[in-house]
């Protein structure tokens, strides 16, 4: 297939910026940062790598924006403008051949693990469930003036990443990090105007939008990645979901990449079985479908894509404005080109498992871990290996962190 085809059609943003075609790196999680959080050459070569790939838009890993609120201990954190010239350095790397780069602004909340978190803040003093509750402390309820620091934090880190020369922030509203911690009701309640109604609890996620917009301007583009629903009982619901894709896009976010789960129910990581979802590839299609007789803003769906007809299908549908793609990106860097070139041979993704079933039980863990190791190698110049074993993968992260390495690894 040639340039003529629909996935090469630029994008123009409601604020009037252009993405050259329809390729989304989405963020996944690099851990490239040094110990004292800063921008590494490692993220210099793997964001030219993606740059030079064909990507029209790449969106960065977790960067947070509090250094005592940590997702994981190799998070880049941008607290102020110490680390600029690295900055600058990554943005250019990542922006060359006219690619859209990125920061996605983070909070992980209570989604702070034991090893880097001795209390993580939440909305609320509500412990988390499930296979990895064991590897994060009980969080303790925000207070009214922590909640408009971080505020003020999120609108901080968007405007040092334009100075950089980034070209745009992507608010992380998904997952189960602070903010969709805000959103749901199982998670958020509180009796303040920070929740109950759902008017109340997206107070928070619209505040860090208007604190963001206030530091770069009306013409700096802030996309937005929320769930299509927790998968959580009691949790943020579809229909909650749509009032904010609503209200943000009332007040002039300019892309939504929809995606949906958070770490007690990880729906991110694992792929939806229903045979309309095979049909179609990617997981939260029919979400999209609902969600563009609401919104106009463009949107994004991340989750499934790998062969070069379901992405030119959901495209050509109209319910989504550009094909989100993190795992194949990581096996394909060059994926963009190969498909633009005629050369692009569906990517082949298969579960991470090990087939010992108490490890498997943490296999968002193993997913991330041995993508994370596929990263590396692509930030040190080397092609991936998709045939790398899953054992060897857990046995180096074993002998450079010990047994807390399931701890260490989150997206």
């Amino acid at each position: 297939m040639t340039q003529d085809n629909i996935l090469a059609n630029s994008l123009q943003l409601p604020n009037g910026a252009t993405i050259k075609n329809r390729f989304y790196k989405a963020a996944m999680s690099e851990n490239f940062a040094s110990k004292d959080h800063k921008p590494t050459q490692s993220l210099i070569t793997l964001y030219e790598t993606w740059a030079n790939g064909g990507a029209g838009l790449v969106v960065t890993g977790n960067v947070m924006i509090d250094r005592k609120a940590l997702g994981e201990p190799g998070n880049v954190v941008v607290e102020d403008e110490t680390n600029l010239d690295m900055l600058k350095k990554w943005a250019t790397a990542g922006t060359k051949n006219g690619t859209h780069l990125w920061m996605q602004l983070n909070h992980p909340g209570k989604q702070s693990p034991k090893t880097v978190s001795i209390q993580p803040l939440a909305p609320s003093a509500i412990p988390l469930t499930g296979n990895l509750k064991n590897l994060f402390n009980q969080p303790r309820a925000l207070t009214e003036s922590e909640i408009k620091d971080i505020i003020t934090r999120f609108g901080t880190a968007a405007k040092i990443a334009k100075k950089a020369g980034f070209t745009g922030v992507q608010i992380h509203a998904a997952h189960g990090y602070l903010i969709n911690q805000f959103l749901s009701p199982y998670h958020n309640q509180r009796t303040d105007q920070w929740g109950g109604s759902i008017e109340n609890r997206m107070r928070f996620l619209v505040e860090i939008y208007y604190a963001i917009r206030n530091q770069v301007g009306d013409n700096f583009p802030i996309g937005l990645k929320l769930n299509s629903a927790d998968f959580q009982r009691g949790g943020f619901t579809e229909e909650e979901s749509m009032q904010v894709l609503q209200k943000t896009s009332e007040i002039g976010i300019d892309l939504i990449e929809i995606s949906g789960g958070n770490y007690e129910n990880p729906k991110m990581f694992i792929a939806d079985a229903s045979d309309r979802t095979k049909k179609r590839e990617a997981y939260f299609l029919d979400y999209a479908a609902k969600a563009r007789q609401l919104i106009s803003v463009p949107l994004v769906v991340t989750g499934g894509f790998k062969s070069e007809e379901g992405m030119t299908e959901a495209i050509a549908s109209g319910a989504i404005d550009m094909v989100g793609i993190g795992k194949a990106f990581t096996l394909v860097p060059d994926l963009p080109n190969q498909i633009f070139q005629g050369k692009y041979n569906t990517v082949q993704i298969q579960p991470i498992r090990t087939g010992v079933k108490w490890v498997d039980s943490k296999a968002a863990m193993l997913e991330i871990g041995w993508y994370e190791q596929q990263l590396e190698r692509i930030s040190k110049g080397k092609r991936p290996n998709p045939d790398y074993s899953v054992w060897l993968s857990l046995i180096k992260y074993f002998m450079a962190n010990g047994f807390s390495a399931f701890q260490k690894r989150r997206g």
